[in-house]
This record gives structure tokens, sequence and C-alpha cells, in this order.
């Protein structure tokens, strides 16, 4: 639900959203622009992922939206509206992307920040290789 959504996004220090097709389409755009996140410290948004069935669903919610919303969903719109939230670093996939290449993105963040404790930065170098 929108207020889970809000409550998690508020009281976290890290996000990690691994879903299908656009984060933003799981929110509500006027609660976000709405809410301070000052503690996030880092957003992951491991979503674009596209399937038959997901496709469906957007485009029917897609429908109920003008052309300005629809595109404020995209990648670089989605960071900068994350930023002026307050949240402090994102890394987001651009383009959309399987399953499979997604398991794999989290794969080395989880092994990269977690095990082996390199920075976001070195993290996201390696996964431009």
């Amino acid at each position: 639900s929108q207020a889970e959504w809000e409550q998690v996004l508020t009281n976290c220090s890290a996000f990690l959203f691994y879903g299908m097709e656009r984060f933003m389409s799981h929110i509500l755009l006027n609660r976000l622009v709405a809410m301070n996140i000052p503690k996030c410290h880092l957003m992951i948004l491991l979503d674009l992922v596209r399937s038959k069935q997901s496709y469906q669903r957007i485009t029917s919610c897609d429908i109920h939206k003008s052309c300005l919303h629809i595109a404020i969903e995209r990648p670089t719109e989605t960071a900068m509206l994350l930023s002026l939230t307050g949240v402090r670093s994102i890394i987001a996939n651009q383009w959309y992307t399987t399953l499979q290449e997604n398991a794999e993105r989290l794969e080395i963040l989880s092994e990269n920040l977690l095990s082996i404790g390199r920075t976001t930065g070195q993290t996201v170098h390696i996964l431009q290789k």
C-alpha cells in the first residue's frame, strides 16, 4: 500500500527496489514529491524489467496518466525527484532489462558493497564493465 511505501522510504538508510517495470509506477507521484527522505543514503532501483504481464499491467495503468506524468517516471526524472526528496545516492537502471540481467546486477552489487566493502562509485564502475 502507499502508506507502507511511505513508511519504509522515510525510515530507511538504504533502500533496494527489485521489481518489474518502472519504480515510479508503484508509488503515487504526488505523495512522493511531498516526502522528506534525508535519512536514505542510498537507493538502488533494479527496475525496468518487462514481461508480457507487467507490460499489460503498466499499459492499463498508463491510460489514466498524462504524458507528462509518464515522462516523470523515466529513469533520469525519477533520480531527480528522489534527489529532491533527500535521497543522497541513487543507483538505477537506465534501460529496460531482463530478470536474469537484474539478478546478475544484484549479485555484483551485494558482493561489492556488502562483502568486499567497496564504495558505491567503485561498485558502479564495476557494473559498467
